[in-house]
């Protein structure tokens, strides 16, 4: 029987999950999870969680899947001890570095490959299990066929997405939020950039809309096929959701799996109308109705995008046009209301008057509420509504929220359930924390003699045609990188056109998503290639990792392929790979953190590229008629639609070509210029040389997170708290001015303490 696998963002939400029949709970705590901007467990709660649905015979996951830097590693390794002690059911990672950390440490702490992993074919299924993962999460791109053929050729158990959220990127590929502000996906911080309003240069003139904003996943139909393929466990998504929200969507697909085998139909049927009052977007089954890949690539973008789609989810119920504070009353009924262990946060409470939507929510009703520059969202119940002597309607909203901000209602109080209980009422008694162990020293494999002759120094070019490898000839790399597309490919195995580099200068770059219905066709070109004196390659997806150590080749860790710490490295070295190209959302500062100076010898940095945001499987819809969009800020990005699928960049490239000198100072010796998916020209090509020559910025070019690193929330508190000490520190002062007229002169110390 498989697994009904619930999400759990808060305590409420894990007693819905488990009150409607959820076999298993999946949550994250306060770090190293993809969803930080959920409520998540205390320590307390969730040591009370893991006894309690024990207990019940019930199973718990926890989220550990994010990228991890190395500055970070002995806090990671002291959670992972932590946790090795609670002993949860399971750990679902997406950073090597934590499975090469639980190898080495904690061998009975079960790892699952998350969705983040970007695993969608059965060669990366199999090797994660040789590295003893017990389960994978498949991405959610794949289609039925690619499911069923999977599961025939694995024994390690699937957890797909069944139901939520949507993700427009290929799992785990997704740059755009990063590269705006450093708040990476990777690192659980994304700010769903994609669901923004964009402005559209169309053939006749501009037009705005959602372009980029999925509608929801919904495979309710496909369960009875999904149960008979095999797969272990159907996973709903929503640890930002409220409890009315899970306990409707589980209550739903619970019935369905208990029922179908009696009558497909009726039970079908009945479970659709259960789901009736989910208030999120409009719903796709996404890839599941296409049986050839070609046939998803051409129409799935009608399938999941809608221009006309607004980013939130529920009813819109407008924007918040007044504030007030809350009187007393208002804010006793909120904490009375509120859970005994809960967030002091969560019974805060504002009065706020909305203004623009067609739906006046009554005390009861779940609310969610978005801040208009899209750094937070939450989850809100309604306790309190007052009408002032102007007839204008006020409910409590949680605090931290302004005017403009939108709000929408995800649940009225008449589908709301009380469900028992499920952490103990006193939780004082479960104490334990992370504590302070040390983190071992782990050093990178030493560099052996002519280990890296297809590795050698110098300056790199990566390109996506055969024409622009003419184009970079000039410049003479010491190798050329070509990424492998429809385009390239074809002309390589026809042997088309005779290459201006020999075969041993030229370095293949394999896509970073490799779906199930491509996985044969791949490998079958992959062995044309070496037959014919292609001896290098660059890997960005597991399964490139699987295909090519089994033909003998060359493996280079792509960017894709995430090395933020060395814990990751290492695992890439028991691959038998030597050699990596730094992720392109990587600081400085890590990168030298990561690699001492002895192996950088190992490291291509890529110094010059216009990064792909984010990558989708599928063509644009044929209404989508533009190359380039911009945002409310005036940001200006280009789509590019291929049969390969549809990649967002931005129109101004991310360049570091000014440091490419102090970088070889420092012992990185491998430059790579990256033109992948943009046409090479002599003059960009010149003016690339010229500012890595004269070291001076390219103008009008992005650091990325080159200098300042990922957004860091506690760096920004501390910095936050020490801006307020000093104002009020100056306040003081002031204030010791005004009244200093009328106090008695102070004497000085006859021994003034001496100060560093």
């Amino acid at each position: 029987m498989a697994e009904l696998l619930a999400p759990a963002g808060n305590p409420e939400a894990l007693d819905a999950a488990i009150g409607e029949g959820a076999d298993a709970v999946y949550l994250g705590l306060k770090s190293f999870n993809a969803r930080l901007r959920s409520s998540n467990f205390a320590w307390n709660q969730f040591e009370g969680a893991v006894n309690a649905l024990h207990r019940q015979g019930k199973k718990i996951y926890v989220t550990v899947n994010t990228v991890c830097e190395e500055r970070e590693t002995e806090r990671l390794y002291r959670f992972l001890s932590y946790l090795n002690k609670i002993g949860p059911d399971g750990l679902i990672v997406q950073d090597f570095g934590v499975v090469r950390m639980c190898q080495e440490f904690f061998p009975n702490l079960e790892l699952h490959g998350s969705t983040q992993m970007n695993v969608e074919s059965a060669a990366g299924v199999n090797l994660l299990a040789k590295e003893g993962l017990q389960r994978v999460v498949l991405a959610r791109e794949l289609g039925l066929e690619e499911i069923r053929k999977i599961k025939s050729q694995t024994k390690t158990e699937l957890e797909i997405f069944v139901h939520g959220a949507l993700c427009v990127s290929e799992s785990g590929l997704c740059l755009f939020s990063s590269f705006l502000g450093g708040k990476s996906a990777n690192r659980g911080m994304c700010t769903q950039t994609c669901r923004r309003f964009y402005t559209a240069e169309m053939g006749e003139g501009s037009e705005q809309g959602y372009y980029f904003s999925p509608s929801d996943l919904q495979l309710i139909d496909h369960i009875p096929d999904l149960m008979q393929i095999g797969v272990e466990s159907f996973k709903i998504e929503g640890r930002m959701k409220s409890a009315e929200y899970v306990g409707s969507v589980v209550a739903a697909y619970r019935y369905l799996m208990d029922h179908w085998q009696e009558d497909k139909k009726g039970s079908v049927a009945a479970a659709k109308r259960m789901l009736a009052t989910d208030f999120a977007r409009s719903k796709t089954t996404y890839w599941y109705n296409f049986k050839t890949n070609e046939a998803g690539v051409e129409k799935a973008g009608d399938a999941i995008l809608n221009p006309k789609q607004a980013g939130g989810t529920g009813i819109y119920l407008g924007l918040i046009d007044k504030l007030q504070s809350a009187d007393d009353e208002t804010r006793r009924r909120a904490q009375e209301t509120a859970a005994p262990d809960a967030d002091p946060s969560s019974w805060q409470v504002q009065m706020a008057c909305l203004k623009g939507g067609s739906y006046d929510p009554d005390p009861g009703d779940s609310i969610r509420l978005h801040k208009k520059d899209d750094t937070g969202r939450v989850s809100h119940k309604v306790r309190t509504v007052q009408t002032d002597e102007k007839g204008n309607r006020w409910i409590d909203i949680p605090t931290g929220f302004a005017r403009g901000d939108a709000v929408y209602l995800l649940q009225t109080k008449s589908m709301s359930k009380r469900y028992n209980r499920v952490l103990p009422n006193d939780i004082g008694r479960f104490r334990q924390q992370p504590g302070a162990e040390k983190l071992p020293v782990l050093d990178l494999t030493p560099i052996a003699k002519n280990e890296l002759s297809y590795f050698p120094e110098g300056l790199y070019m990566q390109v996506s045609t055969i024409g622009d490898m003419f184009a970079v000839q000039s410049q003479h790399p010491v190798r050329v990188i070509l990424e492998l597309n429809f385009e390239t490919k074809a002309d390589l195995l026809a042997h088309k056109t005779t290459l201006p580099f020999s075969k041993k200068q030229v370095i293949i770059s394999l896509d970073p998503y490799c779906p199930a219905a491509i996985e044969d066709e791949l490998s079958a070109h992959l062995d044309s290639f070496i037959a014919d004196g292609f001896t290098t390659f660059v890997a960005n997806n597991v399964a490139h990792i699987a295909m090519l150590r089994e033909k003998g080749a060359n493996i280079i860790a792509g960017p894709y392929l995430y090395t933020f710490n060395r814990w990751a490295v290492s695992w890439l070295e028991n691959q038998n790979i030597g050699a990596f190209i730094t992720p392109i959302e990587n600081s400085y500062a890590n990168l030298q953190e990561t690699f001492e100076k002895n192996v950088r010898d190992r490291v291509m940095v890529t110094a010059y590229a216009y990064p792909t945001l984010f990558r989708m499987r599928f063509k644009l819809p044929s209404s989508y008629d533009f190359t380039y969009f911009t945002d409310k800020e005036g940001m200006e990005f280009k789509v590019n639609a291929t049969p390969d699928g549809s990649f967002v960049m931005p129109e101004a490239p991310f360049s570091i070509v000014d440091k490419t000198e102090a970088l070889d100072h420092e012992g990185f010796h491998r430059i790579l210029i990256d033109f992948s998916k943009t046409k090479v020209s002599k003059g960009e090509l010149k003016m690339v040389k010229n500012a890595m020559l004269k070291k001076l910025p390219v103008p009008e070019t992005s650091r990325f997170n080159w200098r300042d690193g990922f957004y860091n929330p506690e760096r920004m508190e501390e910095y936050k708290a020490s801006n307020e000490r000093a104002a009020e520190a100056r306040k003081a002062q002031q204030h010791g001015r005004a009244g200093g007229k009328n106090r008695a002169p102070q004497r000085k110390s006859r021994n003034p303490r001496k100060t560093r």
